[in-house]
């Protein structure tokens, strides 16, 4: 564990100074705060993975121990299923304030198009309460857009034939319009793509109109059989990112992009030619572009619009492979372009997981360069404030002031 009376200043700053959370989804409402299994919290896997193999992971035996110090039970000896049980005899408000006073999170940006947030899901605003600035809204694009898409197929679903042409410059149309009217709204700070979800970062620069054609004729096939909208065309895709990252570019507002699944798509360094092609938009690569991380660090450090978020990790990695992404983030990225968030969603406990591993982490990287010499306590003790405030709020134009007081180090 961090000892205070080694470096004391950074030590302080690390585990005091307010953070702005630059990238977390709602918690679940009280009457659904069990909707989802709680294994969750530390795993991504699903079904039979997450229940009966998650558990057995380094990440999960950490986070169990560190989530029964924060219920008062005994850490060495309490298993899963006594947290879970645990857990639902703690009045949800009182479960919710116990989380995330030790976060000591000043504001969150929140997506919202997390799926199930619309049915289970607390409103954005409704998490005001639970800091000392007012939430702010990230906009997920693809919700925008299926929404739209379903708009303008709806009146054409008694008809054998479909006139493609008109309905592709309407939808883009009223996608641009969408895009505006969000990007004017006060709360909103930034846009959001989970397009590496759907067809990979390998968004093109040139897309055919005949190939966005065939992408609405499929679309308009399974929703006429009663599918469901859902936007995993690449060529549509890709357009909706464009002409997200054109009203983006226009208002001065980030582009957030999601770094998961499917692995051989996932590689940041397949944006590169989006990222050249759209210079004055500003991209923030989310989760540390795990695996990819080194990749994302020679991007943050050739592109001035590209910027690197080291979020999710905690707890999803192990404090080994946590401080191993850290390091390889301090390898070639500018201080002033790095970012903290949770990935906090559905569980309080996510939030205060995430920032108490994410602190423990931070102090232990950046001590051993002060140890090494590369920095002074001083400049690690900037470079903490900076990823955890200074560069969201810069980024995203906040105007917030941090509740610290430097006068106690000085």
């Amino acid at each position: 564990m961090s000892n205070p009376h080694n470096y004391p200043i950074l030590h302080r700053t690390t585990f005091q100074f307010p953070a702005i959370d630059n990238h977390a989804h709602p918690l679940l409402k009280e009457e659904h705060r069990d909707a989802f299994t709680f294994e969750g919290l530390v795993s991504e896997a699903q079904g039979s993975a997450l229940t009966n193999d998650s558990a057995h992971t380094v990440s999960s035996l950490r986070a169990r121990k560190d989530l029964a110090k924060l219920y008062g039970l005994d850490p060495l000896a309490t298993t899963w299923d006594q947290l879970r049980e645990h857990r639902k005899t703690i009045p949800y408000n009182q479960l919710i304030e116990a989380c995330f006073q030790p976060s000591n999170i000043q504001c969150l940006l929140i997506d919202d198009g997390l799926g199930g947030v619309e049915e289970m899901g607390q409103d954005y605003r409704a998490h005001d309460v639970l800091t000392r600035s007012p939430t702010k809204r990230i906009v997920r694009i693809e919700v925008v857009a299926e929404g739209l898409m379903k708009s303008v197929l709806t009146p054409h679903l008694g008809t054998d034939t479909l006139d493609v042409a008109p309905i592709l410059s309407l939808f883009h149309d009223s996608l641009y319009y969408a895009f505006e009217a969000d990007a004017r709204h006060p709360d909103v700070v930034a846009f959001k793509s989970v397009i590496c979800y759907r067809t990979g970062l390998d968004i093109s620069t040139f897309i055919s109109q005949a190939s966005l054609k065939f992408s609405i004729l499929e679309i308009f096939k399974t929703y006429q059989a009663g599918g469901k909208i859902r936007l995993c065309h690449k060529a549509l895709n890709d357009m909706v990112v464009q002409v997200a990252l054109e009203v983006a570019a226009s208002h001065d507002i980030p582009g957030l992009g999601d770094n998961d699944i499917t692995l051989l798509l996932s590689s940041p360094s397949r944006m590169q030619a989006i990222i050249k092609a759209y210079p004055d938009t500003k991209f923030v690569l989310l989760h540390g572009s795990y695996p990819y991380t080194r990749e994302a660090g020679y991007l943050t450090a050739t592109y001035s619009n590209v910027y690197l978020d080291f979020g999710e990790v905690f707890p999803m990695v192990s404090r080994r492979g946590q401080e191993n992404l850290l390091r390889q983030v301090f390898e070639l990225c500018p201080t002033n372009k790095i970012m903290w968030s949770t990935d906090g969603h559905w569980w309080p406990e996510s939030f205060y997981l995430g920032s108490i591993q994410a602190r423990e982490c931070l102090f232990k990287i950046v001590k051993d360069m002060v140890q090494d010499g590369d920095l002074t306590e001083h400049e690690a003790a900037d470079i903490v404030k900076k990823a955890l405030f200074h560069n969201a709020n810069t980024l995203y134009d906040l105007g917030l002031t941090p509740d610290f007081d430097d006068a106690v180090d000085t």
